[in-house]
């Protein structure tokens, strides 16, 4: 199912359109379901409760013995990696570190792969967001950068995540790209006509 509808995808491809009229900045919007499967991370986590659970008990009670140790502890780990993977807790298992770290890795290759260090001037602007990690950042290339500094986009940054934390993904995306517009257009008007990048939001499953 998609993160955001059709029509709700075109709203936020007017808006760059819009902005990108006023600005030689190029604006490219990536919406992401997540970051990573994060697959390894109930195997990890059941694998550490296999192993603590059953020997602690055996060791303060010595009921297991050697066989039932080692029925208990695969038990246990077939159990709770099969509720970990399968019943929505796969994200709360990942540390909020890792997930942001996974997330910020995306972003940058997103800024690649959308070609936004190829633009002319190198005045590429990403706005990235990972719903499953509640994760935004904004990157810009040096054009940009050397115009406005990285501290402009935090507190845009702050509004976006609350309102993806609170469902509100296409009111943060309008949001934060006419705001984006508006220090933009300040400090890169628009110059020429232009269009070197894709307006429609770029959706990763």
């Amino acid at each position: 199912m998609a993160l955001l509808t059709e029509s709700e995808q075109k709203k936020v491809a007017n808006a760059i359109a819009a902005v990108e009229r006023e600005t030689d900045a190029e604006l490219v919007t990536v919406l992401a379901a997540s970051s990573d499967n994060y697959a390894y991370i109930p195997v990890l986590w059941a694998g550490i409760a296999a192993l603590l659970i059953p020997g602690v008990f055996n060791y303060f009670t010595g009921w297991l013995g050697v066989n039932g140790l080692l029925t208990a502890q695969w038990g246990i780990f077939v159990v709770l990696g099969l509720l970990f993977r399968f019943t929505g807790l796969n994200h709360w298992l990942v540390p909020r570190a890792v997930r942001f770290w996974r997330a910020s890795n995306m972003a940058r290759r997103q800024f690649l792969e959308q070609n936004l260090h190829h633009t002319a001037g190198a005045t590429g602007v990403l706005i990235f967001v990972s719903e499953a990690e509640r994760y935004v950042e904004i990157l810009v290339d040096q054009g940009v950068s050397a115009k406005l500094d990285n501290r402009v986009w935090e507190t845009i940054v702050t509004d976006f995540t609350n309102k993806v934390r609170q469902g509100r993904t296409l009111e943060g995306f309008i949001d934060c790209i006419q705001t984006c517009g508006e220090h933009l257009k300040t400090q890169l008007p628009a110059t020429r006509e232009k269009n070197e990048l894709p307006n429609h939001l770029v959706m990763l499953p």
